[in-house]
């Protein structure tokens, strides 16, 4: 079902946003998607989070957007170098943004809007640094 929520073309521009945020930026950001999330929905996302091995970039400064698209839960984490940089109050900042797209369907687009919000502090606090600045996860959206 998480699947086939989202077409080829949705697909596309998620992960045009990741690409176009992340040109920008040293940091990392992925999306996971996945029908059911059993319990507490930030624990599950911490496992997601785990399991893709996001906590291993450099400077810790990754990001994952996961949603359970049947429970209509959702969340946002960040690893610990760009928690430590950003407000109190960012990651529910830009889920009620979020929230506004995905209360009218239109997943997509809430996803890439907070996505790019998540780039411009990503860009501040991390700047794209030419040299010797790789790609440490894939841009790829994973489904469980």
């Amino acid at each position: 079902m998480a699947e086939k929520l989202f077409s080829q073309e949705d697909r596309d521009i998620i992960i045009a946003a990741i690409q176009g945020a992340e040109r920008e930026t040293s940091g990392e950001i992925q999306v996971h998607i996945e029908n059911h999330c059993r319990g507490d929905v930030m624990d599950r996302a911490a496992e997601v989070f785990e399991t893709l091995k996001m906590h291993q970039t450099k400077d810790r400064n990754a990001v994952l957007f996961y949603l359970a698209v049947q429970d209509h839960k959702f969340a946002i984490l960040g690893d610990s170098g760009i928690n430590h940089v950003v407000p109190s109050d960012f990651w529910e900042n830009i889920k009620e943004r979020m929230l506004i797209e995905f209360k009218k369907g239109e997943f997509t687009e809430g996803l890439r809007m907070g996505i790019e919000m998540c780039g411009l502090q990503l860009k501040a606090h991390f700047p794209f640094e030419q040299k010797g600045d790789i790609n440490e996860l894939p841009d790829e959206i994973s489904f469980g």
